[in-house]
C-alpha cells in the first residue's frame, strides 16, 4: 500500500503514525487552505514539520490559498459547527488529497480529521471513499481517536513539544472558539 495521509496539524498525525501498520510508501500531505490568519498556518505548519520530523515521515506540502478555499465555503459562512460547511471543507481537502494522490502514484489515500472528538469519523470515511473511488484510488477508513487516540495525541504532543491549536482552523471556527471561553 501506498498511502498519501491527508494531516490537518501534527497533533491529530501522532497517533496515526504510531497506529499505521508498515506500508511500502507513507507520505504525509500537509493541505490547510481553509486555516486563519497565516500565522496560525504557520504555526500549525511549524508543529506539523516536527512531527514528521520526529517520526522520520516524508512530507508534501500543498499550496497555501486561502481565497480559493473561501470561495468553496461560500455561502456557508454561518453554518455552525460541524454543519454544511465543514463537509463542505472535509470534501475540498480529501478531493485534493485525492487529486496529488493520482500526480504522485499513491494508490490509497487517508486522513487524519478523525482524530479530533469534535469530527465525525464516519462522515470523514464516508466522504473519503467517495472521492478515492472517484479517482479510482483505496481509502483508509480510520478513527484515530478510538482506543484514546485522541488522549495519546495529547500525551505524544506534549512528549514531542509542539504547538495545540484550540480551534478547528477556520475564520468561523474562531468566532466558534472565542463563544466558550
Amino acid at each position: 500500500m501506498k498511502l498519501l495521509l491527508h494531516v490537518c496539524c501534527g497533533p491529530d498525525v501522532t497517533v496515526a503514525l504510531e497506529r499505521l501498520p508498515d506500508l511500502s510508501r507513507l507520505a504525509l500531505f500537509f493541505d490547510n487552505p481553509n486555516i486563519h490568519p497565516a500565522e496560525e498556518y504557520q504555526k500549525r505548519y511549524e508543529a506539523f514539520r516536527q512531527v514528521a520530523e520526529y517520526f522520520k515521515a516524508e512530507i508534501i506540502n500543498s499550496a497555501y490559498d486561502q481565497e480559493v478555499w473561501a470561495e468553496e465555503v461560500k455561502g456557508l459562512e454561518e453554518e455552525p459547527e460541524g454543519g454544511k460547511r465543514c463537509i463542505v471543507c472535509f470534501r475540498y481537502r480529501l478531493r485534493r488529497t485525492a487529486e496529488k494522490a493520482k500526480d504522485l502514484s499513491f494508490d490509497t489515500i487517508g486522513s487524519v480529521l478523525t482524530t479530533s472528538p469534535h469530527k465525525d469519523a464516519e462522515l470523514i470515511n464516508q466522504t473519503g471513499q467517495a472521492i478515492a473511488t472517484e479517482f479510482g484510488l483505496n481509502y483508509l477508513a480510520s478513527n484515530f481517536k478510538k482506543q484514546d487516540g485522541f488522549k495519546r495525541s495529547v500525551e505524544l504532543s506534549r512528549q514531542i513539544g509542539i504547538y495545540r491549536q484550540n480551534y478547528c482552523g477556520c475564520l468561523y471556527s474562531i468566532d466558534n472558539a472565542n463563544k466558550y471561553k
